[in-house]
């Protein structure tokens, strides 16, 4: 990409100074180039999308810390969902996916059973919407984890959660961890 500065005349020196500055960082890590494949552009068919080029052991963590939801369930469980799907979409085989989830904090709420749910929305006819969702999600070997910590400051027991969901001694800790065994981590 070559620079043409009379593009940015008027714009004043410092702000002309900064864009010529970042075209020029441009210039040089597009001339040093990378290894993993890129998709090229096809004027005729448009900008193909670039896949993923890792497809084995595919390591990532996510952390829920807030109470927010997407679809009517937890929101950051909704994108734990689609993740699953955007790298079925790709031919990944999820297998290979090892998906950790770290819920601390309003979020452990999500992972209550039956009666524990009901008692927390404090209506008997509750269900809990999360509970299909954490199914699915387990039955693709996804690793469901509540906070020891904070179930312990709600007066919860691994008994309230629903089955298969783990406990970690503390989510902080668990995130750390999993972060320096290569997890790529993402938050909600």
């Amino acid at each position: 990409m070559i620079c043409n500065y009379r593009r940015f005349k008027g714009m004043g020196v410092y702000r002309t100074l900064l864009i010529a500055a970042c075209l020029a960082l441009f210039n040089v890590v597009a001339a040093a180039g990378d290894d993993a494949p890129v998709a090229a552009a096809d004027p005729a068919a448009g900008n193909v999308p670039i896949t993923v080029t890792k497809r084995e052991n595919i390591r990532v963590v996510y952390e829920i810390k807030t109470d927010d939801w997407s679809a009517g369930i937890g929101r950051g469980l909704y994108y734990v969902r689609g993740l699953l799907e955007a790298y079925k979409s790709q031919g990944v085989d999820l297998q290979q996916l090892h998906i950790s989830v770290v819920l601390h904090g309003k979020p452990v709420s999500w992972l209550l059973s039956g009666d524990d749910w009901q008692d927390y929305k404090s209506d008997p006819f509750a269900n809990n919407p999360n509970e299909h969702v954490i199914e699915g999600l387990l039955a693709h070997g996804v690793s469901i984890e509540a906070c020891n910590v904070t179930m312990e400051a709600e007066g919860w027991s691994a008994e309230d959660l629903l089955p298969g969901v783990k406990v970690v001694h503390d989510g902080y800790t668990r995130l750390i961890d999993l972060q320096q065994r290569g997890y790529a981590y993402i938050r909600f």
